[in-house]
């Protein structure tokens, strides 16, 4: 609901750029009387908009909105096809968004470049002026560098993707966007962490192969394990079809884990998608109960011995 709201506001704002678009570059067709256009013709003929010696007319000004109309409007566009042609995977999706991220930066200075030539000003005069060096010293650009080559770094060598599920210190979430500088992963909570790219290390991509989701069961020392493990196993066959949209295997029994004080440990695991690792998990410890259950197999608990003296 929240992506179609966005949508829907991107198109009426697209439409209402276009419209306001078309009209200053036809001022003709506004709805406003003569008397109000001879107006505007006497103030852009006086040339004095602004006091002082920058004189900013009318046609500038209305030049101007156009110009920032159209620059908005394009990158909407732009925007628009990237994401239509994100939605093929999750690569693709990656690589649309770190452009769309990129192309927002060049529409912003494009139109500042460009709102600077419309008033007059000459901008390539004022960005010799300032130098390349100084801009990158006066933005403290040195960290903005790491980040936008880190982040090319990581899109290249496909390290991971939009929709891949990473562990980074101490978050385990989905990557939701991979921007020029930035990674934004959400947890399972659903809050989200920013995380500059060139911070971005020793991490784990968790989506590439399958999760083992794992189960250890306790049973009595009084349980026979050969007649145990020969009923788990011939009751396990097919356990798959139990939650298909869950498991990827069948269960499978692994052996004896360990002798613990109380019994005797049992381990069970099976195969399942990393984005349903946890309820899979789940899934496994309440199936392994039952199956022990339904066979008659003690689950050892801790007990409170008490001793009366009479």
């Amino acid at each position: 609901m929240k992506k179609k709201n966005t949508a829907a506001k991107t198109y009426i704002g697209i439409g209402i750029a276009a419209v306001i678009a078309l009209f200053l570059s036809h001022p003709q067709w506004l709805p406003i009387s003569e008397e109000a256009r001879r107006s505007i013709l006497d103030t852009e003929r006086s040339n004095m908009l602004l006091s002082g010696d920058a004189k900013t007319t009318a046609a500038q000004l209305v030049t101007l909105a156009l110009a920032i109309c159209v620059v908005w409007l394009c990158y909407q566009i732009v925007k628009l096809i990237l994401r239509a042609a994100g939605k093929k995977s999750n690569r693709a999706r990656t690589i649309t968004e770190m452009i769309t991220g990129l192309i927002k930066y060049i529409a912003v200075i494009a139109g500042i470049v460009w709102g600077l030539t419309i008033l007059g000003v000459n901008a390539a005069a004022v960005l010799a002026g300032v130098g390349i060096i100084g801009l990158i010293i006066g933005f403290g650009a040195q960290s903005l560098i790491e980040d936008i080559i880190t982040g090319a770094f990581i899109i290249f060598e496909n390290q991971y993707n939009v929709g891949d599920i990473i562990v980074l210190d101490d978050v385990r979430g989905t990557v939701r966007n991979i921007g020029v500088r930035t990674t934004v992963i959400e947890d399972a909570g659903g809050n989200l962490k920013v995380v500059n790219n060139s911070d971005i290390r020793n991490f784990q991509n968790r989506s590439r192969n399958k999760s083992l989701a794992l189960c250890i069961c306790a049973v009595s020392y009084k349980t026979d394990l050969r007649l145990l493990e020969k009923t788990v196993t011939k009751a396990l066959a097919g356990s798959r079809e139990l939650h298909p949209e869950l498991y990827l295997s069948d269960i499978r029994y692994m052996g004896v884990e360990e002798l613990a004080d109380s019994g005797v440990n049992l381990k069970f695991s099976v195969d399942t998608a990393e984005e349903n690792f946890f309820p899979a998990q789940r899934m496994l410890a309440r199936d392994v109960k039952l199956l022990l259950d339904d066979n008659g197999f003690e689950i050892p608990f801790p007990q409170v011995v008490v001793h009366r003296e009479d």
